[in-house]
């Protein structure tokens, strides 16, 4: 690979290097020889949004699996915060950036605490929440998580399959972290098409960019098809072939 960016540089114009073929990492991290147009500040701004949304949603995720594991505050807190950061932060690591972006600004890990404090909150109205509902809220911080995982990876110059291990790594290691504190098999080994449809997502992202979409159209598509995939399962019951 020939990206030059160092550790830290991720995604935004500090990364532009003024070289770069087609295929490259596409993104504001990489646009080669030319001004920051529209497509790509329109990229940063939702890699941005998409980042912080799947922080939030997996923090209220995260928080209220600790209140159904009857958890204290505290606990709750722990479980919730490290859900929303754990895969952020893998990414980052994987990536050398160091340290981590939730570490270098407040934002993450302010997003986190609010969805925490949120869940204690409303902890006593959980159990009237339909569970689809609930399925569908995890659904939506996955395919957000891997296509922000993706879109970093290309952000990198990684090749296609360290994009997509990267994305899947990225949406579902928080839950393995919350599912470990909890004392529980993780979902990601046990549930229907979970890390599957994050590699799905990812994959396109990384198929999108490849055929030259902008950043904005690719991580969309990532997040239909990941959303899509996840809600699908859910519904039927779809799953990998097992030995059981």
């Amino acid at each position: 690979m020939a990206g030059r960016g160092g550790p830290g540089e991720g995604v935004g114009p500090a990364s532009v290097d003024g070289r770069g073929g087609p295929g490259e990492g596409v993104g504001p991290a990489s646009v080669a020889g030319r001004a920051m147009g529209p497509a790509s500040v329109a990229g940063r701004r939702l890699y941005s949004i998409a980042d912080h949304a799947a922080t939030l949603v997996f923090a209220v995720e995260g928080a209220s699996a600790g209140v159904v594991a009857g958890l204290d505050v505290l606990g709750i807190l722990v479980v919730g915060f490290c859900t929303a950061l754990a895969g952020g932060i893998l990414r980052d690591v994987l990536l050398g950036e160091a340290p981590p972006a939730a570490f270098r600004s407040p934002s993450r890990i302010v997003v986190a605490l609010a969805g925490d404090a949120f869940t204690c909150l409303v902890a006593g109205e959980l159990g009237s929440v339909p569970v689809g509902v609930l399925g569908a809220f995890d659904a939506a911080g996955l395919a957000l998580f891997a296509v922000t995982g993706a879109q970093k990876a290309l952000e990198h110059r990684s090749n296609g399959l360290v994009v997509v291990i990267l994305g899947t790594m990225t949406a579902v290691g928080g839950g393995v972290v919350r599912d470990i504190l909890l004392n529980r098999v993780p979902i990601v080994l046990s549930s229907d098409l979970y890390a599957t449809a994050a590699a799905a997502g990812a994959l396109v992202v990384y198929i999108a960019t490849r055929a030259r979409l902008t950043p904005v159209l690719a991580m969309t598509a990532g997040f239909v098809v990941c959303f899509v995939l996840r809600v699908l399962a859910l519904a039927y019951g779809w799953q990998l072939p097992s030995f059981r």
